[in-house]
């Protein structure tokens, strides 16, 4: 059985050519099959979206602040965009989803190392990699016009898991415990802000005050008791 020759990407963008960030965004895909309705992505919104994390925190490093937003009315980022996937070769997805993963370390690297803040300022719904996209960020600000909300409904719609960090970072840098990711992940339908737009944890924990003892649950019928460590 013959497969479709892979179209040839070339990472080599600027502003200048950018078809999805700038004022008038294009909704035609990199390759022909589909459109990008409702701000879902493919790999050639992502090529142009690492560019310029890396061109703002290269080339113009006195930016300090970088607002993500849609220019779609309440419609943040419906992520990945489903037709893509079903016409692409697993090697495809693989690589799309690691390109963007990356793209999404960039822009916690330039937070990290250079100082330049992200911002998702949601004006709508963001799901799947839109909410993941967001989560990368240092801030999420959600629009409080009582039907925004953001979902990772990939595991309950499509029985894949979140392939750009959606889960990593829900526990890790936003703090949800673990069993209300499960859950969030798995509930098909968006939910409001809340625990899900919180701002990252510290990085490190607060420092044990002086004279702070660890307490033990009592030992069980029978079994010595350990003493407190502090």
């Amino acid at each position: 059985m013959q497969t479709a020759e892979e179209p040839e990407v070339s990472f080599d963008t600027d502003p200048g050519r950018y078809l999805h960030w700038k004022l008038a965004a294009e909704d035609g895909g990199l390759v022909p099959g589909y459109e990008l309705k409702m701000n879902s992505y493919d790999l050639g919104v992502d090529i142009e979206l690492y560019d310029a994390v890396q061109r703002l925190r290269f080339e113009h490093p006195e930016v300090r602040a970088v607002v993500l937003t849609s220019m779609k009315d309440r419609m943040f980022c419906a992520g990945a965009n489903i037709r893509m996937l079903a016409q692409s070769s697993h090697a495809w997805k693989v690589n799309f989803c690691k390109f963007t993963n990356e793209t999404r370390n960039g822009i916690e690297d330039a937070a990290a190392c250079s100082g330049q803040a992200y911002i998702a300022a949601l004006n709508g719904t963001a799901a799947g990699g839109g909410y993941e996209l967001a989560l990368a960020c240092d801030q999420i600000l959600l629009v409080d016009d009582g039907s925004s909300a953001v979902a990772l409904p990939e595991v309950p719609l499509l029985g894949v898991l979140p392939g750009t960090g959606g889960l990593t970072r829900l526990g890790d840098k936003r703090g949800v415990r673990r069993d209300r990711a499960d859950v969030f992940a798995t509930t098909a339908g968006p939910l409001p802000g809340g625990w899900w737009t919180r701002s990252p944890r510290p990085a490190t924990s607060r420092p044990r005050p002086a004279g702070w003892h660890r307490q033990r649950r009592p030992a069980p019928p029978g079994r010595p008791a350990r003493p407190a460590s502090r």
